[in-house]
């Protein structure tokens, strides 16, 4: 996640920490698996007991890093990664909230929910056409991010009990692996290519090209 050039100081506050993000995100993300793929214990008490530990995972380091990183990248003026990182992180606090509604037996607000989803996938695809003048990966990962989106406002639109139900379900599992996968492969390149001196995961360049500056 470049800073903007047009406000980038000559001596920034703090080190880049896009990679605490993603490595927070990638470890939300993986608490989440066993819930996603349909591996929720059918004993009360155990499916309780995993509902929870996800919760406390999705707060402390789906949210806590990303809100840190955020705000890391702001102080750095980079406003277009510190506004995805800041607003990503509440997200993952409503997450935990819903997590731990669920391990007390109760469901959060669907219509809210689906509302929200809505409103998140619009922000999404224009912050996608964003990243993409900065590299193809990042590029990817928000577009990974609009797949699961859809497929999650898809599966509200049918309902749970339609035949299609435990495809999108699948999809979301597999779109949640991908964003894990795709957070840990740039924020390994952004911690050890510059520690190797060399390119050892390596990361194309930007999806777009800026338009260049009009004539004097």
């Amino acid at each position: 996640m470049q800073h903007d050039p047009s406000a980038a100081p000559a001596t920034l506050p703090f080190g880049d920490p896009t990679p605490l993000g993603l490595l927070g995100l990638s470890i939300g993300c993986g608490a989440l698996l066993p819930i996603a793929f349909g591996m929720v214990p059918t004993d009360p008490a155990r499916a309780a007991s995993m509902f929870a530990t996800a919760a406390w995972f999705c707060l402390l380091f789906g949210a806590g890093c990303q809100f840190l990183a955020g705000l890391m990248s702001l102080a750095n003026k980079n406003t277009l990664g510190g506004t995805l990182l800041t607003t990503f992180s509440f997200n993952w606090v409503m997450n935990w909230h819903a997590l731990s509604e669920a391990s007390q037996g109760r469901a959060v607000d669907a219509t809210v929910g689906f509302s929200v989803d809505l409103t998140f996938l619009l922000i999404f695809v224009v912050l996608t056409y964003a990243f993409g003048f900065y590299a193809k990966l990042l590029f990817a990962f928000l577009l990974d991010i609009d797949v699961l989106y859809v497929l999650r406002i898809a599966r509200h639109l049918l309902g749970h009990g339609h035949d299609l139900a435990p495809a999108l379900g699948l999809g979301v599992a597999v779109s949640t692996v991908v964003l894990m996968a795709i957070a840990l492969y740039i924020a390994f390149a952004l911690l050890v290519n510059p520690a190797a001196g060399r390119a050892v995961f390596p990361v194309a360049g930007p999806m777009f090209r800026p338009s260049p500056p009009p004539a004097a």
